[in-house]
Formats: C-alpha cells, sequence, structure tokens
C-alpha cells in the first residue's frame, strides 16, 4: 500500500506515461515549475537580486543533509560533479595509489587520470573490496553505475577500506533520490541533483568526513566560499568559512529554485518505499522479457545495434542507450502501464 506522502509526491509529477529516462535527466515536480516559473517572473519585473537567494541555497542545502543523513556544515554545494571531484584528485599525495571502478562514469575517473603523478588503477565493480589492498589511498566507486543500474556493495568495500586505512569516494548521483543513501559511511560523496532528485541541471553537492575535509585545498574559491559572503567580493585579503562551505562555488541561481522544491519533497519521503516502487516496476519489466530479475531501478539489456531503443522511441518511449546497453529506469511517475507499453513496443 502506498503511503500518503508518496502518493502525493508521485501526483506533483502528473502523467509522464512512457518517461524512463531518469537515468539520463530526471522532470521535475509541480511545485519546482511553480517556483521557477515565479521567479521567473520576478526577474522580468526587476523584482529579484542576488542576496534573495542565500536563503534558498541554505535550505536547500539543509534538505540535502537530511536526505542523506549529514550535517550542513559537512556539505558543500557546487554545479558539477566533475569539478567537485576534481578537488579531491587535487588532495591525493604524490605516488599515491587511487583505486577506481572500470568502465565507471567519467566524471569521477577522468580528473584522476590528470594527474599524471599518482597511480590510478581500475578493477570490474565486483573486485573492487578485494582490490584494495595497503597501497590503496582513495578508492572512488558509484553507488550505482551509470550504464547498467548494478549497485555496488558498499559494506563490502568500506570494510575492506577500513582495514587498509583507505579513503572512500563514492558518486550518489545515480542513487540519491531513488535508494537510501547514508553519506556518512564515506568520506566523501558527491550528487548532482539533476537525475533522480528531478532538480534543475547546475545543483550538485559535496559531503566530507572531517578528517578528509582537512586535506582538501579549496583552490577554486572564490567569493561564495567566503566567511561572510557578501563581505568576500573582492580581494587580496581571504577569510574562508570554517566548514565545507568554504568549497562552495557560485551557485546558479534560478536552478537552485527549482532544486529547493525537489529535494524539499524527496527528503519528506521514505527512500526504503521509493526503491520499493522502482526497482518493484524493474523486476516487473525483467519478468516481462524473460530475463533474470536485476533488482534495480534502472534495468538493462544489450542492445549494441540501437534496435531495441529505436522500437521505443517509435512507441513514444524514451529510455537511453549507454555503453552497448539499453537502458530503462524506473521513478516516481511509472507504473504498470509504463511495462506493459515497453514490451509491446519490443514485441511488434
Amino acid at each position: 500500500m502506498t503511503s500518503p506522502s508518496l502518493q502525493a509526491a508521485i501526483d506533483s509529477f502528473g502523467d509522464p506515461r512512457g518517461y524512463l529516462a531518469v537515468a539520463s535527466i530526471g522532470i521535475p515536480p509541480r511545485q519546482s515549475v511553480d517556483a521557477l516559473t515565479a521567479d521567473l517572473a520576478a526577474w522580468s519585473r526587476a523584482d529579484r537580486d542576488p542576496q534573495g537567494y542565500d536563503l534558498v541555497i541554505e535550505r536547500t542545502r539543509e534538505h540535502y543533509g537530511r536526505l542523506v543523513g549529514m550535517p550542513v556544515e559537512r556539505i558543500a554545494q557546487g554545479s558539477q560533479t566533475s569539478v567537485m571531484a576534481s578537488l579531491v584528485a587535487q588532495a591525493v599525495p604524490v605516488g599515491a595509489e587511487v583505486l577506481c571502478v572500470d568502465g565507471d562514469f567519467s566524471s569521477i575517473v577522468f580528473p584522476f587520470l590528470q594527474r599524471h603523478d599518482i597511480v590510478v588503477r581500475s578493477v570490474a565493480l565486483e573486485a573492487v573490496a578485494d582490490s584494495i589492498t595497503e597501497n590503496t589511498w582513495l578508492v572512488v566507486f558509484s553507488r550505482v553505475q551509470s550504464s547498467s543500474g548494478v549497485l555496488a556493495d558498499v559494506p563490502a568495500i568500506v570494510e575492506a577500506a577500513k582495514l587498509h586505512g583507505t579513503f572512500t569516494f563514492c558518486d550518489t548521483t545515480q542513487a540519491t533520490g531513488v535508494l537510501q543513501v547514508d553519506a556518512a559511511q564515506f568520506d566523501a560523496t558527491v550528487c548532482h541533483s539533476y537525475k533522480w532528485l528531478c532538480a534543475p541541471r547546475g545543483v550538485a553537492f559535496l559531503t566530507l568526513s572531517e578528517r578528509f575535509d582537512a586535506l582538501l585545498t579549496p583552490v577554486q574559491a572564490g567569493w561564495y566560499a567566503g566567511d561572510n559572503v557578501w563581505g568576500s567580493c573582492y580581494g587580496p585579503q581571504m577569510e574562508l568559512a570554517t566548514s565545507a562551505r568554504r568549497f562552495d562555488v557560485s551557485p546558479a541561481w534560478q536552478a537552485w529554485i527549482g532544486a529547493e522544491q525537489s529535494i524539499g519533497l524527496f527528503a519528506g519521503l521514505e527512500m526504503a518505499e521509493v526503491w520499493d516502487r522502482a526497482s518493484g516496476l524493474g523486476d516487473a519489466l525483467c519478468d516481462a522479457l524473460g530475463i533474470p530479475q536485476q533488482h534495480q531501478a534502472i534495468v538493462s539489456w544489450p542492445d549494441a545495434s540501437g534496435g531495441d531503443l529505436g522500437k521505443l522511441v517509435a512507441a513514444g518511449i524514451r529510455a537511453s542507450l549507454r555503453a552497448g546497453k539499453l537502458r530503462a529506469s524506473f521513478h516516481l511517475w511509472n507504473n504498470d502501464d509504463d511495462v506493459a507499453s515497453v514490451v509491446g513496443a519490443l514485441r511488434r
């Protein structure tokens, strides 16, 4: 039985039948659209100023903190995953080893590959925990793999990292908003909110443990990283925030108007219920297609030619193709009708 809070959230998305592409880009709830529309109208009336967005950003940071179990002082905000990952990559000591996942999303891999003075080693997802050694300074992985929807074995990875004194850096972009995420169990996490959190693109978060925070340098510091934001517009005096906010970057203001509503909506939901719904639809699709259940919100199967994707597109169904696999992703607005539509399109 669907809880009242989840049903209200489902209803806020209307009836976007055939949309199975949240793994590529989410769609906004009604509240976000209304807030953005009102903000654009105010802007067009010359009734907006930059300072007016500050409280919106702080409320959104609080929503995100509730969602992933982190205090706001341990959360930095930014606009892109790769930029935040670059801060982490910059902190790796010369000669140290970073362990990555073969085929993981490039935004959390490329920044480390730019460091020619460190060792970057990649292994299969299922081999990550066993591949951590005393030489591994940092292990980098996605909570949910973008190309396939496969979930990382977090308990095994975290346990192995603790055993060897290895830091952990987890990308939760394909997880937060559909799967329970406990950011406190990692040294660092990064999340862009335009997928499962259904926010406008340009709102991302970096969480840091206290011990890892001390190792990072705010090399991208600007006025918004200042202890007193509006007193930090001009140099050369620099007094950065003492919290993780010293890693903040200048925000894309309008994006935060929509993000406050979207992230606030998900922060009020029970993620186990959201996951049961989304992964349950995924398993229903697997059953209907006659393939093993994947127990994932993202269902994928080989489609190197793009033939299956073409059939879905022709039927008005939006999905995606990644790494030679068709990727159908389920979220709050999907239901059994979407499963039937996919099966019907593929069998035509």
